[in-house]
Order: C-alpha cells, then structure tokens, then sequence
C-alpha cells in the first residue's frame, strides 16, 4: 500500500487481499515507530479503526518499515471494539439510568469520571489494565457497602451488579483468558504482557512479504548459524516449541535490519528500478541481466545517498544493491532460503498471504519459517518464471517445472495453479546441492556403505543399463548424479532432461565430454520442445555415447528401453523412475507405461532408495534400500519366475546394506557377464571379487582420510574424480606389469598417490 502525500496522518484504507480485508493505517510522517505492544496511545487508536471496520482479517501500520498484524491478533482487538460498543451502546455505561437509577445521587459524578476512564479509556488503551482496575474497584465497592447505611446500600448494591457483569465480560476477553493466571501485580501502564502477545511481521517498503522478527515467549533455541556472504549474511535460528512437532526455522535476513534512513534510500531507488519492465529476451540469460541490474542498482544508491546527503561505504552500497535487485528482478526471500545449504525443499502453499513458508531442512526434518509472502511477490514470480521457462502457466496450462540458478544455487520450481488448485498460486521448490553429490559423500552420510559403492563402480565401467528407484525426496536424482562420475571423463555424455536437475555443468566443469538435451516434460501441453522419447532416439544417432536420462515418466519409457536394448553402443544407460521395489519399477514401467515385459530384460540393475524413520515418527534419514539384478530367463513375470537377484539388502538393526550369499558366492549373472568381456576376468569370480573390494576400499579410505586430517573436500567431485582417474591409470599399470590389477598393489600404489598429491597440495 502506498499513500498519497496528501493523505492525512492516522487515516486508513482497507483493500482485498488473498481473501482477506486488510486495514492499512498511515503513520508516514509519525514521529515514533507504531507498535501496539509498547503504545497504548497506538493500540486504541487502532481499536478505534477496527470498531468502524470490524471484518478485516490483517491490521499493516505504513511507514519506512510496515508492521503487519495477522488474523490471530486483529481478533483481539476485534474483541476489544466488540465490548467497547456494546457496554457504550447495550449497557450504556455512562448513562445516569445505569449509573444511579435512584433518587440518591451523592456518588454520580465519581462514577461517572470512574466508568470514563474504565470503558472510555483504559479499555482501549490497555484492556488488562481494565480488568484489573474492574476487579480492584469490585473489591473496593464490596467493602464499602457493608459500612453505608441501609439507605444507600440499594444504590451501592445497584453500582456493583454493574461492575460485576463489566467484570464478567471483561473476563470473556481472549486476550485475558491468554494471560489471566499472570495477571497478577499487572499495573497501569506496564506493556510486558503486550509484548508476548502482539508480535508484528515487519515488511520493508520495497515487498510485499512478511516476516516475524521477534521469537515466540516459549520457544527454545536449538541451533543458529550464519549464512551467505559477509555483506548479505542472514541470521538463521531454529527454533524448539513445546508441544510442536515441528520446529521453526527463523530467519533474520539484512533487508529486515536496515535503518529507517537506509528503508528510506531503497523504496526510493526501487520505485526508480520499477519504471523498466524487464522483458522477455531479457531473461534469456539471468545471470547477465542480475549483473546489470546491480550495476544500475549501485549507481542509484550511490546517486541517492548523495543527494539525501547520506554517507555509504563501499560495502553499504554493495548490501544495498544486492537487496535491490532481489527485490525487483529477483525472487526475494525465495533467494536467502536458497543461500542455506541445508535446506532441501521449500514450499510455498495456496492461498498464498495466509500461512508461512515451509521448508525442509536436512537436520530438523519439516519446519515452519517466519516467512508470510504475499499475493502480490508470488504473481511476479510466476511472471518471471514463465519469461525464464519459455513456458505457459494459465487456466489451460495449470502446471510448470523449470529451474532457478542464483549464483551457485540450483533449484528445481514445480508451480502450479487454478484450476487445479482452487485457491491459486502455489509452489514446490527443490534446492539441489551446489555440488554434486559422490558416492563418498554418500558413505559419509550412511545412504550406501563402501561394498555397494564398490559394486556400483564395477557395474557402470561394465556399461551396464541402471535404474534408480524410489519416493519422492528419496535422493534419486542425487545419485543418479554421483554415478555419473563413475564414468570415465573419456568417453563421451549425453543427458537428456526436462527440468534441469542433474550436475551437467559442474561435470564439463571438470573435463566431461557432455552434451545435455532439454526435451518437454510429460505434464506440458503447448510447446516447442521435442519430446522426451524423441530425445533419447535423437541421442543414438549422435555417436557412441553413455545415456543418462533425468526421469522415466511417461512415452519415453519405450525408447529408452530401445537405448537399453541395443546397449546406447555399449555404453552405460541410467536413469530414474519412481518406485518402491524392483517389482514396483516392473509394475510400472510394464502396466503403467507400456513397455513390453520382454524389453523390461535390457534393464541389468535396479537401485532401491528410500527414506526411513525414527520410531517416533519426528526423524528420517536417505538410505539405499535394495540393490538387484534382473535375470534374463523369465518369460513374463519376474516376481514369480524368480526373475530379481538381490545383490543388496538393508538391514535395518545395522542400518546398513548388507551383502547377499548370491553376490558373495558369486551367483551374479550380470557382473560374471561384464568379467567375461575382460581379459584376465573371465571364469574368474576371485579376480572380479578382488578388483570389487578395491573399488570399496578405495571409496572408504577417501572417506577416512577426509575425516581423519579434517578436509571435506576431499569427498567433493573434483577430488573424486581425481582419485577415480588414478586407480584407473594405476590399474592400467599394474595390468601391464603382472597381467592384472591386482587388488592389493593396486591400492598400495593408490595410496602412496594419494599421500605425495595431499602433501604436494598442502591439504
């Protein structure tokens, strides 16, 4: 809301929000921040306002900052007008009929001036201060009756029943009924109590969003920590409420500390920034576009402060600008959540302007944030994410995936809108790592254990065709990213993906010979990108490739079981598919998409993940569930025709995966199928079981060392393919020296690399 310049001070306008009548009151010009909590002068005026509107939903006070009361509140206050009206108008308190009915009207005028300051004043200005004032006047008039004579105790009687149903009704307040039980002591004046109950979200001039500053009375802090860079850092608490289940996630971001002065300074160079409406082809490239804004948000401030005679450092200037230009360009708020690496989703539900942002954290699991965005910064999103997409998001179009990069940060944005939820706008927000993930990192993080990394390794140098399996949020994508850096950098890449989600950039980054096809997704109507099945069958007409597809949802299914069939020329093919069991990923890819059971053979591997739970419901973790194989014998149900062998299992007292007899005794069909196409393998079980265990003790020994000298980075990609290059090489090596990579020179080999590489490095 913005006022004119001739609007008077205190005057309010109430628009439609969200379903909702807001009251937005003018303080523009007031000489003090408005606060219902420490102003009584404050709190009946706005009484005042609510008892001549009493349907609005949300109370905002405008000035550099807005300080918006929600629904909870405002009832209160609704309350408060509600009495204040009818002890005015229904009892008519201030009456002389209702005051002293009698002929006797020696204390008139003192209870006049009392029932004036009680109702008149007090109520409005401090409605706990009433009810104590009401209670001590009631206990005081008791006393006084039974000293009066019997001639002016009918009248005494009379001005008690008053105070006693004042007192009544006063005690049906929720706002006393809340503190009633500390009540006790309260005096004329004293705001304490206030400040537990009206607890404002503070909104800059410049969004719309809400946030909630101050922490709940009863909460309890459990963990803080910064994030983002030194200029834009934000202060993230989480907190721990009695009684909750979930756990707040609080954050402090710098748009919400500045000075009233520096508020002042970016309204101003906003409403600048908001004469040019970016279009389009602008947004064809982001990054570029956000480099120029800044640039342009710099200069403004700069200009700005100068002309308000305003002095900026240099980093002021930069904190300033970046907050801009989130603010206009960007996706406010949106974009500090995406700063912290710790968090996994966010959600933003309909109807939007009502009910907090979610998020899903990897520590504290599902928390509420202090964050309340508004109708009005969720719409601008949705335009830029259409402009970013190229994509339609209307009535006949409900539904768009697309991505969001910000810096380092990578999100998957799956939107969706009436008709298919009723009460507009809503979003599901995917963040993914920055880095992507490696099957060490997922040591460290218990979701496989080394032997089954191990095994991966072997499966995906064979060129072998995997499927990833699992829930949603079960880390599927993440680790069909980490066995993308299993393939060696020497051969060739290509991704095939509807919404961007796998490390293709981070993998060319590091030398990968990789081409990334953006086809359309399965729920898009109107398009001009390609579909999902002719990307995979224009991908095998581009040379001898490994395949990886981000997602098996729909038609594409035949055609990459087509790519799998003819083995994508004898390179590794995987991809993800939503499942719960190998029979579950049978079930789907056979009844569901209409692959025909004797394709579903080309599939060789099938990876279970899953999260699991605590016992108490509140905690879960990422967990690899299964690892299987598919037989090639069975004619057309692999469930009965014992067509799956379990390579893996997790054991769930161990918390770990387990290796099966048939893998140990090696019963396993496709890895004695891959040894038997490598010289010095064949017939051998012993020779692949060795060069399995030397995979896996080379994955546990980064692991260890990583934890061990205290350098994570150890585990990150660059380093794990570094290392994968040299057990590579080493085992080239010492093939040539004694005929095959023995397991036992080859690590020792590793190892005395690994110790010259971390002391050369300094690590």
């Amino acid at each position: 809301m913005i006022f004119k310049p001739e609007t008077k001070l205190y005057a309010y306008e109430i628009t439609r929000e969200a379903g909702q009548d807001v009251m937005y009151i003018n303080y523009l010009g007031a000489p003090y921040v408005p606060t219902i909590a420490d102003s009584p002068i404050v709190m009946a005026r706005t009484v005042e306002s609510i008892i001549e509107s009493p349907n609005v939903s949300r109370v905002v006070f405008v000035q550099q900052r807005n300080y918006s009361y929600d629904f909870r509140q405002v009832s209160l206050l609704v309350e408060v007008g509600q009495l204040y009206v009818h002890l005015i108008k229904q009892v008519k308190v201030l009456e002389t009929s209702t005051l002293e009915p009698y002929k006797y009207k020696k204390y008139l005028p003192q209870r006049y001036d009392t029932m004036r300051y009680l109702v008149l004043t007090l109520l409005k200005q401090d409605p706990l201060a009433c009810y104590v004032e009401a209670k001590r006047l009631l206990r005081e008039e008791r006393i006084i009756a039974k000293k009066l004579p019997k001639a002016e105790q009918t009248s005494e009687m009379h001005y008690i029943r008053l105070l006693t149903k004042i007192l009544s009704l006063l005690e049906g307040l929720t706002i006393i009924k809340i503190v009633k039980e500390r009540l006790l002591g309260h005096k004329v004046g004293d705001r304490t109590l206030y400040k537990e109950i009206f607890r404002p979200e503070i909104v800059p001039n410049f969004t719309f969003t809400r946030l909630m500053s101050s922490f709940p009375p009863e909460s309890e802090i459990i963990d803080q920590y910064d994030i983002g860079p030194e200029y834009d850092k934000s202060t993230i608490t989480i907190l721990k409420i009695p009684g909750k289940t979930k756990d707040i996630y609080h954050i402090m971001a710098p748009e919400f500390t500045l000075s009233e002065e520096l508020q002042s300074l970016v309204n101003m160079a906003r409403n600048v920034l908001l004469e040019h409406k970016p279009r389009a082809e602008e947004f064809v490239d982001p990054s570029r576009i956000r480099q120029v804004f800044f640039n342009i948000a710099r200069d403004l401030i700069r200009e700005l402060a100068e002309t308000k005679k305003i002095s900026l450092s240099y980093r002021q200037i930069n904190k300033l600008a970046v907050i801009l230009v989130r603010h206009t360009i960007g996706f406010g708020l949106v974009e500090v959540l995406l700063q912290d690496d710790k968090i996994q989703d966010i959600m933003i539900n309909a109807p939007i302007g009502i009910v907090p942002i979610f998020i899903r954290h990897q520590e504290f699991d599902e928390c509420n944030t202090n964050i309340i965005p508004s109708h009005e910064d969720a719409e601008s999103w949705a335009a830029k994410f259409r402009m970013i997409s190229g994509r339609a998001l209307d009535e006949a179009n409900p539904v768009l995936d697309t991505e969001l990069i910000i810096g380092a940060a990578r999100a998957r944005v799956s939107i969706i809108q009436k008709p298919l939820s009723p009460y507009g706008l809503a979003y599901a927000i995917r963040r993914h790592r920055e880095k992507p993930w490696t099957l060490p990192l997922f040591i460290q993080n218990r979701m496989i254990n080394p032997m089954t990394a191990g095994v991966l390794s072997f499966l995906i140098d064979g060129g072998r065709t995997l499927i990833i399996a699992g829930t949603r949020s079960s880390g599927k994508t993440s680790m069909l990213g980490a066995c993308m850096l299993e393939i060696m950098p020497r051969y060739r890449v290509i991704v095939i993906e509807g919404t961007m989600e796998l490390p293709v950039n981070s993998l060319r980054d590091l030398g990968y010979d990789i081409l990334r096809m953006k086809v359309r997704e399965a729920l898009a109507r109107e398009t001009t990108e390609m579909s999902a099945a002719e990307g995979i069958r224009t991908s095998l007409r581009l040379g001898d490739s490994s395949l990886i597809v981000g997602e098996v949802r729909s038609e594409e299914a035949l055609a990459l079981y087509e790519a799998m069939r003819i083995g994508a020329l004898a390179n590794v093919v995987a991809g993800t598919i939503h499942g719960a069991s190998p029979y579950g990923v049978f079930d789907r890819v056979v009844n569901d998409l209409k692959v025909p059971a004797t394709s579903f053979k080309a599939t060789d591997i099938i990876l279970i993940c899953n999260p699991i739970k605590s016992p108490d419901g509140l905690h879960r973790w990422r967990r690899v569930l299964q690892l299987a194989e598919i037989r090639k014998h069975w004619i057309s149900d692999p469930s009965i025709e014992h067509g799956f062998l379990d390579l893996f299992r997790y054991d769930v007292r161990k918390d770990e995966l387990i290796p099966t007899d048939d893998l140990i005794n090696g019963e396993s069909e496709i890895l004695k199928d891959i040894a038997g196409n490598v010289k010095g393998w064949a017939g051998s079980w012993d020779a692949v079981w060795d060069n399995i265990l030397l995979r896996a003790k080379i994955k546990e020994a980064m692991v260890k060392t990583a934890k061990k000298i205290k350098r994570p980075q150890l585990l990150e990609a660059p380093w794990v393919l570094k290392a994968n290059n040299m057990f590579h090489n080493i085992s080239d090596k010492v093939r040539q020296d004694i005929g095959v990579p023995q397991g036992r020179q080859v690590f020792k080999e590793w190892q005395d690399w690994l110790k010259k590489e971390l002391k050369k490095k300094k690590i």
